[in-house]
């Protein structure tokens, strides 16, 4: 799917753009970034991305224990090793890692490791991790949908979620739970322990453990997204609304899904993502959306949409490589650029280049060429062998499965003998 490839590929490198400022260095730039949110753009078309695959992935394998397993050493390993290294590497005053997550290691480290840190009110360990807390989430959803045979409720999903985001866009407090210090530590150890308890059950393969173990992940992430997210209500319902979304338009392609159903779905998710920031986004909510105003949320998030039914239209041509090899790396782009960018301002502090002529775009482009070298030596030295040793862990599970359900106590439980 080189179409897809290409729209992550493009999205991380904004996501990567976007935070360094490269657009202040443009004419004109200060306003674009104001009317228009490169962040908001590349992490929805990220999230339509994932919308499209991710479930797919699931039901073609239909094996919730080897999903999860994919999951975990596709996201777990580079994160562990870009974190660790940008802890040795980088000093405290340009460190990666926020203060504030430093001054609490326990319950940051926790909070983190659980990838549910932007549910429980904890800041990120590396700033665009953020995301993979909603990320998360959607695979709590799609896991209990599947164990639950309403996998194909997908359209209804995303309409639902996009109408709590206009009915209800201002009127549900974010982080409700974590009030205090102490409410904060109970909520990570409670989510840990479900969290934990949810994945032991899944990973033994036994149906009855599968589904109750998908079952209780489903009710963590309902919990965590409805009572405590960090952002505003009506941007994390947008955000399920957008991944359901995606789904949506997959089971369109396969013709699995009537096509009006689908159409009316999206583009009723469409028009409310931009109602919300219209209606929503502005006052207290900008620290919150990192936004300029509601042109700044409602624009990109339109964008978003024109520009992944631009890469469907053209899904049947054959994209540039360079596109499909950003699209391959794009995991790694977004995880490393963070502490990239620290080094960057670590190593070149400001007065090193002129700030005005063709001067001043000698950092962005040491920083891009850092970013995407060592987005490719960490795709190829972290993410491929992770991957491949996921896939081992599996054979094994599977063939300490196979051989547990062909014992003679096994065959003599099931009735067989």
């Amino acid at each position: 799917m080189g179409w897809l490839d290409a729209l992550r590929g493009v999205a991380a490198l904004l996501v990567a753009v976007h935070h360094f400022g490269l657009l202040h260095l443009l004419p004109y730039g200060g306003t674009i970034n104001r009317e228009f949110d490169l962040g908001i753009y590349a992490v929805m078309l990220f999230f339509l991305v994932s919308g499209y695959i991710v479930p797919a992935s699931l039901e073609r394998r239909g094996d919730v224990r080897g999903f999860w397993i994919g999951r975990i050493f596709r996201i777990y390993p580079l994160l562990i090793v870009v974190i660790a290294a940008a802890l040795l590497i980088l000093p405290r005053t340009q460190s990666a890692v926020p203060d504030v997550v430093l001054d609490h290691p326990v319950r940051s480290a926790l909070a983190n490791t659980l990838l549910l840190h932007e549910m429980l009110n904890v800041p990120s360990a590396l700033g665009a991790m953020w995301t993979l807390c909603y990320e998360m989430v959607f695979y709590f959803f799609v896991g209990a949908l599947f164990v639950q045979g309403r996998h194909r409720w997908s359209s209804p999903i995303a309409i639902g979620f996009a109408a709590l985001a206009l009915l209800l866009g201002a009127a549900v407090t974010p982080a409700m739970i974590t009030v205090d210090q102490g409410s904060t530590r109970n909520l990570i150890a409670a989510a840990a322990a479900v969290m934990a308890m949810g994945l032991v059950c899944i990973l033994t393969g036994r149906t009855a453990l599968v589904r109750l173990g998908s079952l209780v992940l489903g009710g963590l992430g309902a919990v965590l997204l409805f009572l405590n997210a960090r952002s505003t209500f009506f941007e994390s319902m947008m955000i399920l609304a957008t991944m359901f979304a995606g789904t949506a338009i997959h089971r369109i392609e396969r013709g699995r899904l009537d096509r009006l159903q689908g159409t009316l779905c999206c583009g009723f998710v469409l028009v409310s993502g931009v109602l919300a920031g219209y209606l929503y986004n502005h006052g207290d909510a900008l620290y919150r959306t990192w936004t300029s105003g509601w042109i700044g949320f409602s624009l990109p998030y339109a964008a978003a949409w024109l520009t992944f039914g631009l890469g469907m239209l053209l899904r049947h041509r054959r994209f540039p490589r360079v596109l499909t090899w950003l699209g391959a790396i794009s995991y790694s782009v977004y995880v490393v650029h963070i502490p990239v960018l620290h080094a960057v301002r670590w190593l070149i502090p400001d007065g090193t280049f002129p700030s005005t002529g063709p001067g001043r775009f000698i950092p962005a482009l040491i920083f891009l060429a850092a970013v995407l070298l060592l987005g490719h030596l960490t795709y190829r030295l972290v993410e491929l062998p992770g991957q491949k040793l996921g896939r081992r862990v599996l054979k094994a599970l599977d063939r300490r499965s196979a051989a547990a359900a062909g014992s003679p106590a096994a065959a003599a439980h099931n009735g067989t003998t």
